[in-house]
């Protein structure tokens, strides 16, 4: 007898149905254990939840066949009864393939629930639910996309702001691991403006997947943020300052890009991150600046701004080795800059020969990694020089500078 005998023909083939849901949920996991191989790899507790999926979708399709006008809530009946959390387990392919498995255990044992007479319209009703189940398959794994790109938006930007407050720990390394962050290599910060401050979430996403696509394409790690008016990338597996900055400086908003120095890891990347934003306050102090610049070019600009680090480094890294390198050295320097880079100048007021001043003035770029011809240098070596001759009055003594203390300002 065919079903096309009304409500109550379809009422009687949805209680043989009904009848044989066990049957057909047991035959089910059956053939996924015996044909999928990651699905004997699941733990036991993932397997049942699997399990109670299976039933729940052949239930479903019990009601509705009994009731084919009625609405199909095919999300809330199949997979209301599984955690969300299983979609982290289970691929969306595995979950196509467990569906399809379902369908075609139910065909093939569609004339044995309800009979010959019966079999057809069950199966022509499998093929429609089944593609309602295929929706809302896609549905489920969409929403679970959605929630883990929003948690893992929120996380990012707790990491990068541990980093720039100083705040990394272990705990912010871990937190960096769950996001991807493979990197055990050296570290730098990127920061310059955004682009776009105002962007909506969504664009604000596709911006910083752009910054990650270019990062990864340069064999680098990277987690962005945006704070305010600025961005932050921070980047692991850096060799080197400028080639890390190039490879995401595009992304920045007009403005300059400063690259803080290179550090060990990602608890230590808030010593980058402050000269980073250090350089950024200063930087328009030298419009010529390359984009991006890195924090360490940016040194006189920044001691002038009145960062306390920037003028400790310079004392230490050019006045300091120039001192040490021998009175001949830094007067010399200081000569060949109070009359406008000149050798010969240089040579009669200190009354040596030129190619003495030429090779002091190499001493000197090899002590200090400067060369005292180039125009920036030569301003970078006369702030430093100042620095350091203030250095040496204030505290009696011509010894390296060590770190500022806090409220120190040199």
């Amino acid at each position: 007898m065919s079903t096309s005998g009304g409500h109550q023909g379809r009422a009687r083939v949805a209680r043989r149905l009904q009848a044989s849901v066990g049957t057909l949920t047991t035959a089910a996991v059956t053939r996924m254990e015996r044909d999928m191989p990651w699905f004997r790899q699941l733990s036991a507790e993932d397997r049942s939840w699997i399990g109670m999926i299976v039933q729940a979708g052949i239930k479903a399709f019990v009601v509705w066949f009994e009731d084919p006008d009625g609405e199909m809530p095919v999300t809330a009946e199949v997979f209301g009864a599984a955690p969300r959390a299983l979609t982290g387990v289970v691929t969306l392919h595995q979950t196509v393939e467990m569906v399809r498995t379902s369908i075609e255990v139910v065909e093939e044992n569609v004339v044995t629930a309800v009979g010959e007479a019966d079999a057809a319209e069950v199966r022509e009703a499998v093929i429609r639910y089944a593609r309602e189940v295929a929706f809302a398959t896609a549905e489920v794994y969409a929403r679970a996309a959605e929630m883990r790109g929003a948690w893992d938006a929120r996380l990012e930007a707790l990491v990068v702001d541990s980093v720039l407050r100083a705040e990394a720990d272990e705990t912010t390394r871990s937190r960096a691991s769950a996001l991807g962050w493979e990197s055990r290599g050296d570290v730098a910060v990127v920061i310059g403006r955004a682009p776009s401050p105002d962007a909506t979430t969504t664009a604000r996403e596709s911006l910083f997947d752009e910054v990650r696509r270019s990062a990864r394409h340069a064999g680098l790690d990277a987690l962005c943020a945006v704070q305010s008016d600025r961005m932050v990338v921070v980047l692991g597996g850096v060799d080197n300052a400028d080639k890390a900055g190039a490879a995401v400086a595009r992304h920045f908003g007009d403005g300059p890009v400063v690259v803080g120095p290179v550090v060990p890891d990602l608890v230590s990347a808030h010593v980058s991150s402050r000269a980073a934003v250090a350089g950024l306050r200063a930087a328009p102090g030298w419009p010529a600046a390359p984009r991006p610049v890195t924090s360490d070019d940016l040194l006189p600009e920044r001691a002038l701004s009145g960062d306390g680090h920037a003028r400790r480094q310079l004392v230490r890294e050019i006045y300091q080795p120039l001192h040490d390198a021998g009175d001949p050295t830094l007067d010399t320097v200081t000569a060949f800059l109070d009359h406008g880079s000149s050798i010969e100048g240089t040579a009669r007021a200190m009354f040596v020969h030129a190619n003495t001043v030429r090779y002091r003035l190499k001493r000197a770029a090899e002590v200090t990694g400067l060369a005292v011809s180039d125009p920036r240098h030569a301003y970078t070596y006369r702030v430093a020089l100042t620095l350091g001759r203030l250095w040496t009055r204030e505290t009696g003594t011509s010894g390296a500078a060590a770190e500022p203390a806090p409220g120190e300002s040199l």
